[in-house]
């Protein structure tokens, strides 16, 4: 059974910066792209960023490029999302998902082809103005 649990969220300020983490168990950490979706009330859920089993490609949503960086540490099956410069409008229930689809042309993760299979209950962020 694949479990996923996302920790790190909290409230912070506009400029702030905030790291979630993931941990997955329940399958092959380092064969699955992996990747961070979010949530905002009243707004569908968007993707934000992913990465592939070796780490070697990354995609992120054009609202989150140049502020936000995703990374994967295999020994600890942990993803991690480091947001730096944190608005208003990344306030959302971020959650973190397993067997994403990661590569491809597409430059702008919002609107991923195929949505994963496997999902966290998620971590709230809330940023202030």
């Amino acid at each position: 059974q694949v479990q996923i649990m996302e920790s790190g969220g909290g409230s912070v300020q506009a400029g702030g910066s905030l790291r979630l983490s993931c941990t997955v168990s329940g399958l092959t950490f380092d064969a699955y792209a992996v990747g961070w979706f979010r949530q905002a009330p009243g707004k569908e859920r968007e993707g934000v960023s992913c990465i592939t089993g070796s780490g070697g490609v990354t995609r992120y949503a054009d609202s989150v490029k140049d502020r936000f960086t995703i990374s994967r540490d295999n020994a600890k099956n942990t993803l991690y999302l480091y947001m730096n410069s944190l608005k208003p409008e990344d306030t959302a229930m971020y959650y973190c998902a397993a067997n994403v689809h990661c590569g491809g042309p597409t430059t702008d993760y919002s609107s991923p082809p195929v949505w994963p299979s496997y999902w966290g209950q998620g971590t709230q962020v809330t940023v202030s103005s």
